[in-house]
């Protein structure tokens, strides 16, 4: 254990030397740039193009954007100080750090992730954090960084997704599957029906609705260290398929981290489009809107969606009815239908895809 620890703690010395070693590169190559009389030149790769998630690299002359360029200086600047003193700030503290100069937190952002494709490291290794907008519950327990003891085994309450996930540890869970949750609403009704004990141990998590980094990161990291099964329950309709894709494959904008972001084996639980008409919730379908349209022509287009039959033959449904289905559409049919028919027959028989 000790050879371990010695050898991780010298793994974590290198990859902080990498990171401060790129930046000095980048910062040396605009100022030589620029003592030549040049205009500064930023080499970013693109974060724009879903053709089989490869990135390309693109050159940006920011001779008529000198101000963007002096902000990249001072983000990669802020970075390098918390990285050299292994210290971690929030996007949302490095914004309030000179709040004039960003504009808007969108601004920081996007520089902050900019950097990160750039310097081809995950965001983490910048010592760059962002808030959680996600909770988990079930049958799970760990420890943060500063050594507090997380507990989620309440029934009745959920527990704030780390801002941290990289550095838990001591992660303790006798859970049977880990199901994501696409909304709020659905995770807080599994919630008061204790759907965590009343079945299997399990473990639910919920970005409540676009994921965050650290949620997709935690799907992950429990999916790593405890081997079980990963099930989604999103909406029948694009957006839906497309959140779970994001957990699943990745995200554009993020798709140079997609191998730490990412839970591959994921399964599609439901609310599957064939589900509809199977369990006679037709009245409560809701018309496509052009957004919808437009997103779905998007899906089919991907190249993960056409390699999955199942998962092709379900959008094809959605394409030829026009209408998407909430999952609280299941409700219609009995208020507890969902946690005590629903899910327990779809586990228990295997319906998923």
């Amino acid at each position: 254990l000790t050879d371990m620890s010695e050898q991780l703690q010298k793994l974590q010395a290198e990859l902080l030397l990498d990171v401060l070693t790129s930046i000095e590169k980048v910062i040396q190559k605009i100022v030589h740039t620029i003592s030549q009389g040049e205009a500064p030149v930023l080499q970013l790769s693109s974060r724009s193009s879903w053709s089989n998630m490869r990135m390309y690299e693109c050159f940006v002359d920011y001779l008529f954007l000198l101000f963007l360029t002096a902000l990249f200086l001072k983000v990669l600047s802020m970075i390098y100080r918390l990285v050299q003193t292994d210290s971690y700030a929030t996007k949302r503290d490095m914004f309030y750090n000179d709040p004039q100069l960003f504009g808007t937190q969108r601004n920081l952002d996007l520089i902050v992730d900019d950097i990160s494709c750039m310097l081809q490291v995950p965001r983490r290794s910048l010592h760059v954090l962002a808030t959680s907008k996600g909770f988990i519950s079930g049958d799970l327990c760990y420890l943060e960084a500063d050594g507090t003891r997380v507990e989620c085994h309440s029934s009745s309450m959920a527990v704030p997704v780390s801002s941290n996930v990289s550095e838990i540890t001591n992660i303790v869970s006798s859970a049977k599957f880990i199901l994501i949750v696409e909304k709020d609403a659905t995770f807080q009704r599994l919630l008061d029906d204790e759907f965590c004990t009343r079945l299997h141990p399990c473990i639910i998590i919920t970005g409540k609705g676009v994921p965050d980094v650290n949620s997709r990161l935690m799907v992950r990291k429990l999916w790593d260290t405890l081997h079980i099964p990963v099930f989604a329950l999103v909406d029948a309709d694009p957006h839906g398929i497309e959140i779970m894709c994001v957990y699943k494959y990745g995200s554009m904008s993020m798709a140079f981290e997609a191998y730490s972001l990412t839970t591959p084996t994921i399964l599609w639980l439901g609310l599957l489009p064939s589900d509809i008409e199977k369990f006679g919730v037709q009245d409560a379908l809701i018309p496509f809107t052009k957004r919808d349209e437009s997103k779905l022509m998007s899906l089919k287009r991907r190249p993960y969606i056409s390699a999955q039959p199942a998962w092709e033959r379900e959008v094809g449904i959605l394409m030829k009815g026009r209408q998407k289905a909430e999952i609280q559409s299941l409700a219609s049919i009995a208020p507890h239908f969902l946690t005590r028919v629903y899910l327990p027959n779809k586990l228990r028989y295997g319906g998923w895809i």
